[in-house]
């Protein structure tokens, strides 16, 4: 079964920075698409961001310019930085897979397989 483990979330004040990171050994050189979503209380889960195995990446547009999402296949991993949070920022933010390319589909959480357990960001 494949696993995908997050780490990095935490408690910031407004304006700080956090990376978050997601490794999935078996998405390391495969066709994959990685997602971001994150999801806050009484709130529908929202994808943020995400990447291509051939490198192709994508924003929701409240992150653009703030959050940089990357991939780093030696080490099975993607990490998404943010810079910039604010309150709205905060939420359970889950990593998500699928070995397929998603394109402009990358935003609904209905075409990822594996999910992360997610991890608290919470900004004040």
């Amino acid at each position: 079964d494949v696993q995908l483990v997050e780490s990095g979330g935490g408690s910031v004040q407004a304006g700080g920075s956090l990376r978050l990171s997601c490794t999935a050994p078996e998405f390391a050189y495969n066709t994959y698409c990685m997602g971001w979503f994150r999801q806050a209380p009484g709130k529908e889960r929202e994808g943020v961001a995400a990447i291509e195995s051939d490198g192709r990446y994508s924003y929701t547009d409240s992150t653009k310019g703030r959050f940089t999402i990357s991939h780093d296949n030696a080490k099975s991993a993607v990490y998404l930085h943010m810079s910039s949070l604010a309150v709205e920022d905060s939420a359970v933010y889950y990593c998500a897979a699928v070995r397929l390319w998603l394109g402009k589909a990358w935003r609904s959480p209905l075409e990822y397989k594996y999910w992360g357990q997610g991890t608290q960001v919470t900004v004040s």
